[in-house]
């Protein structure tokens, strides 16, 4: 398989970047190649494609298949398995998050809760311990952020999505009507 030059700097630069996601390069390669081909491809295509070994493609394909971000197809009269990725971007967008989530954010909180838990011994530990719940308050706080959002349809995450800015001058909007409503004698100079 001759890989269209577009085709192929998306995926030498997706597998560069799954070192930084903390995948290696194959997999990102792979997933690059399978996310950007109009039809699902089996192991013996994507060795062709990416001039890599059988083994490296069936592992790759494994962990593609733990982080639930591969589809395998069968086609009638053809043994082998065929790949591909969801069509939504958006599932993919779900996916990564809810795996990621799994795996990164759970097992922190679940260790901040037991350090937590810990009666302190000295006042570096007290100091350390106070640091620990600022920390965990906010993951959780990120956490049932992320199950509220999970849930919404894809059309209201990407209006939540493209509200970033007009949120930010809503926000400062609303504290200058909080200020505004405060009695004269609370407001202080700025304010008025």
């Amino acid at each position: 398989m001759n890989l269209p030059s577009m085709v192929q700097a998306f995926v030498l630069h997706f597998g560069e970047m799954g070192s930084r996601w903390g995948i290696n390069r194959t997999v990102g390669q792979i997933y690059a190649l399978l996310y950007v081909c109009e039809r699902p491809l089996c192991a013996d295509e994507i060795v062709e494609a990416l001039g890599i070994s059988r083994s490296n493609v069936s592992i790759s394909l494994r962990e593609l298949q733990a982080w639930n971000l591969v589809i395998l197809k069968h086609r009638p009269d053809d043994r082998r398995d065929f790949f591909t990725t969801p069509g939504d971007i958006w599932q993919i967008l779900r996916t990564l998050a809810e795996e990621r989530k799994k795996r990164e954010v759970d097992p922190t909180l679940s260790v901040l809760r037991e350090l937590l838990m810990q009666k302190p011994a000295t006042e570096q530990e007290r100091h350390a311990q106070a640091r620990l719940a600022e920390m965990h308050g906010l993951i959780e706080q990120l956490t049932n952020w992320y199950d509220d959002v999970k849930g919404l349809e894809t059309a209201r995450l990407a209006t939540l999505l493209s509200m970033g800015a007009k949120v930010t001058r809503l926000l400062e909007a609303g504290d200058k009507v909080v200020a505004l409503a405060r009695p004269r004698s609370r407001r202080t100079k700025d304010e008025t």
